[in-house]
């Protein structure tokens, strides 16, 4: 009996004999245009929020908006993430994998381009629409490498999360630069819809060997919510998500108010942001052939504990360890992706412990950011906010160290 390969596109003529779609070299080739498509798609999951930040001074003042409405633009994706996280899977089995991350690149495209095109109100609906594509993307692209990759999961893994933070890093760098070549804002928000367009492409032609990987048209009726194990995955994913979002929108000021230069400290977070494109690629794959992944999530943890101590102690006695050290904690991210992989067996439960964790995580993440905020306000100092974020950061290794084990949800 000929069987087919997880992940491969084989098809059989009439007489039940393989075509040439399943031919070695068939094969690598079509490997190869899925990797494309998974590292082109991935670029694009960060520059739509990354982009904002070094505009949204001249956003304000071009549209007359408030502080307030730059807070709510600034929320939206967390609260997009995780709306998104729940419904991805539902998706995903009504129209099919390869179709639902279509639509999500679609709707991503549209998203882009409609938030430039007129008054504050329209920039938050478009922001919404982009973010939704976003979401979406997040939850199903750890079933793709799941799926179509089950022996290279901490490698692709790898990839993917390197190209999603330096897609990250491109939106913050290169925005500025596109503001005066397209002269203004509108022009540099709405160019990174053509980023976009090229991963559709590229999706439309090189996700074929995803047809493969489609989820049951209705779901198994197990759900992963009374799961202890689902449930530890998914605190860690949200405690790092939590601490990422910590740094990412506090540890510039942090560093200004403690006698930073302005342009020096945006550096500084820039390379904290940077450090986990190569760690991310190396380190993945390293864990997942592993046992456990249980050691290097910790020892990642420490790392990064040793920055926050830095930073609690004195910010501006060596700023650049700090966030090197910082970022070195952050990398943790393309192990929290590599665990939700490895501790599912089927591809029906890595997407619902994907939407989970990404769901509920990214939940706890938007409130971690705000209470940073509210214990500084409160206590007019960023000692305690410092120890609020060691506690984030105990939370992570032990739930870490708990959802490396070598076990199946």
């Amino acid at each position: 009996m000929n069987r087919e390969a997880p992940g491969t596109c084989a098809e059989l003529d009439a007489h039940g004999v393989a075509t040439a779609s399943d031919t070695p070299v068939a094969r690598v080739a079509g490997g190869g245009l899925l990797i494309a498509a998974v590292v082109l798609t991935a670029l694009n999951l960060r520059p739509a929020l990354t982009s904002v930040g070094p505009l949204l001074g001249a956003m304000r003042e071009s549209l007359g908006a408030s502080a307030t409405w730059a807070g709510v633009l600034t929320t939206l994706p967390g609260l997009c993430f995780a709306a998104a996280g729940f419904t991805a899977p539902w998706l995903a089995r009504r129209i099919g994998l390869q179709h639902a991350i279509s639509a999500a690149l679609v709707t991503l495209v549209v998203g882009l381009l409609l938030r430039v095109l007129d008054g504050p109100f329209v920039v938050i609906g478009g922001t919404i629409v982009a973010t939704g594509g976003i979401a979406l993307i997040n939850v199903l692209i750890p079933v793709v490498i799941k799926g179509s990759f089950p022996a290279q999961i901490g490698l692709m893994t790898g990839i993917y999360t390197a190209a999603l933070q330096g897609g990250g890093a491109m939106g913050s760098a290169l925005t500025p630069p596109m503001e005066s070549a397209f002269g203004g804002w509108r022009g540099a928000l709405g160019g990174w819809a053509v980023l976009a367009l090229l991963a559709l492409v590229a999706w439309l032609v090189g996700a074929g060997r995803v047809r493969a990987v489609e989820l049951p048209v209705r779901a198994t009726g197990r759900s992963l919510l009374r799961n202890r194990l689902a449930w530890t995955v998914t605190l860690f994913f949200g405690f790092q998500s939590t601490l990422a979002y910590i740094m990412l929108g506090w540890l510039p000021e942090v560093f200004i108010d403690s006698g930073v230069p302005k342009s020096t400290a945006g550096m500084l977070v820039g390379l904290m942001s940077l450090i986990a494109v190569p760690i991310s690629i190396f380190l993945a794959p390293l864990a997942a052939r592993s046992g456990s992944q249980s050691g290097w999530i910790v020892s990642l943890g420490v790392i990064g504990l040793a920055g926050v101590i830095g930073l609690l102690v004195d910010p501006a006695a060596a700023p650049l360890l700090w966030s090197v050290l910082v970022g070195l904690g952050l990398s943790v991210f393309s192990l929290a992706l590599t665990v939700i992989a490895l501790r599912a067996r089927t591809t029906e439960d890595t997407a619902q412990l994907s939407g989970m964790a990404q769901g509920f995580g990214y939940l706890l993440a938007g409130i971690g950011p705000f209470v940073f905020g509210l214990l500084h306000d409160v206590t007019e100092s960023w000692t305690v906010p410092w120890i609020f974020v060691l506690v984030i950061y105990v939370l992570q290794m032990t739930m870490g160290a708990l959802a490396g084990r070598n076990r199946y949800v």
